[in-house]
């Protein structure tokens, strides 16, 4: 059986909406993309390679389309690009109809709560969920996620779409907690 693992930058005040560039997210004039430039360093590094190994990487469809867009197109060699592309990739979405564009992508067509809930009983390992703020929210309402691991970025930035929403009290375990050169604590938390 497979375990949901999320995997998301946020700020301290919990924001999650475009850490990797100005036009990443500006969804509802969020004017602070590319907040998490410049917290990148070889202790994070070092941790994303040691522990980002998944049987499986879950995308919304707008995450999916953003993040392999990307790393898909820059010019520069990067470790990221060959594990994105090779990666068994899972992608969410109301449209049954929707094209995948990258290699080794399977649609999982519907509500998300249903169709994880599938591939969970499909999969064996951790599936990676990156970003993907809404699919994270449906899934943790849910009670489907088992893991979340944080980089928490020493910012506050006071508006954008947060990790979190409205909900229910969940308990999380501190499993492991390492701090990079540039303030950024990385908390991998268990679901109680």
């Amino acid at each position: 059986m497979g375990m949901i693992s999320v995997f998301v930058s946020v700020c301290v005040d919990g924001v999650m909406q475009g850490p990797g560039r100005a036009d990443e997210d500006t969804r509802g004039g969020f004017r602070h993309g590319g907040w998490g430039v410049g917290y990148a360093d070889e202790v994070a590094g070092r941790y994303v390679a040691e522990t980002g190994r998944a049987a499986a990487m879950l995308f919304g469809r707008r995450s999916y389309d953003d993040v392999l867009g990307h790393w898909t197109s820059v010019s520069e060699p990067n470790p990221f690009t060959e594990a994105l592309v090779n990666a068994r990739k899972y992608v969410v979405s109301r449209d049954a109809g929707r094209r995948l564009a990258h290699p080794n992508s399977t649609l999982l067509a519907g509500e998300a709560t249903g169709t994880v809930a599938r591939l969970k009983d499909e999969v064996e390992g951790v599936i990676r969920v990156i970003g993907s703020g809404e699919l994270v929210r449906s899934l943790h309402a849910a009670g489907l996620v088992e893991e979340y691991v944080l980089l928490i970025h020493p910012i506050v930035l006071g508006s954008g779409t947060r990790l979190f929403g409205e909900g229910e009290r969940t308990d999380l375990m501190l499993q492991e907690a390492v701090t990079t050169t540039t303030g950024v604590v990385i908390a991998r938390y268990r679901v109680k």
